[in-house]
């Protein structure tokens, strides 16, 4: 019981945090709406990979749907949006930032770099072997655009921010927190863990092919544990992009499918070279 209501506190704690940090990217995004566009319609692909990784590095699903906007609208490229994908977590970046905010702020740096060079690798690929990007879009506007306050309360922070995530949040994060709390009571997790690593990667990558927030998480809770090493979360968080990947979906699953794989063998390869040199 004890370990129950310990873990149903910090759950509590962590969502709250979330909100608040929701919030305030939403109401940034919302106050730089259409800036993007002007600022990507002039200028090289370089702009392209550097403002789409940092949409991605930004916490949360809101940089990944404009990145999505902007791909179907023809102002970045595949590979743009593809190392937008890179960089983002989704909704488990805000968790990072409350339970390991020194480590999480690391990541998103390098996640934010090499989401660059991700974009750029990815558009070369694509032009050297020839793959068809966008055979299938659809056109399709998700979001309406309205204004005004009632409007943001009811659509934005009601319906997208409280509705749609936050009670996920807490569910996730008190699952996976239990989890842990409760194994790590039962068995002898760290010798687990330590053992089966390498597959712990492996997993970690493709249990991060799933189009949803939540999963993730498990990786998160055993880091902050101490119980696996920093590769292990790097490889998920970078083939794992929360709910950015849905809206895709409706639009071209097959771009969706080759962005995923792209990411696939990006984590691999990175997670894998920090596993062996010791991270």
């Amino acid at each position: 019981m004890e370990i129950f209501i310990n873990v149903f506190k910090e759950s509590l704690k962590v969502t709250l945090f979330v909100m608040l940090m929701m919030t305030v990217i939403d109401f940034i995004n919302v106050k730089s709406k259409g800036k993007l566009e002007s600022i990507l319609q002039t200028g090289n692909k370089w702009k392209q990979y550097f403002v789409a990784s940092l949409l991605g590095t930004a916490p949360g699903c809101l940089g990944s749907f404009a990145g999505v906007s902007l791909y179907i609208h023809g102002i970045i490229s595949f590979g743009a949006l593809t190392g937008l994908m890179f960089a983002t977590a989704g909704d488990e970046q805000f968790i990072m930032l409350a339970m390991i905010p020194e480590t999480a702020l690391i990541m998103f740096g390098i996640l934010f770099v090499l989401g660059i060079l991700a974009g750029y690798l990815t558009d070369f690929l694509v032009k050297k072997f020839k793959i068809k990007t966008c055979s299938d879009c659809e056109f399709k506007q998700y979001h309406p655009g309205q204004e005004g306050y009632k409007h943001y309360l009811k659509d934005h922070i009601w319906t997208h921010i409280i509705k749609g995530h936050l009670f996920k949040v807490f569910l996730w994060t008190f699952g996976a927190l239990l989890v842990v709390e409760y194994t790590m009571n039962l068995v002898d997790l760290q010798s687990i863990t330590s053992e089966y690593t390498f597959l712990l990667l492996i997993l970690g990558a493709l249990i991060g092919l799933i189009p949803e927030s939540g999963p993730h998480l498990i990786f998160v809770m055993l880091f902050a544990n101490g119980l696996i090493p920093f590769s292990v979360l790097f490889t998920s968080s970078i083939v794992q992009d929360g709910h950015g990947m849905l809206p895709m979906l409706s639009y071209s699953v097959k771009d969706s499918l080759k962005i995923k794989l792209f990411n696939l063998i990006f984590g691999l390869i990175f997670g894998l070279i920090l596993f062996a040199i010791g991270f």
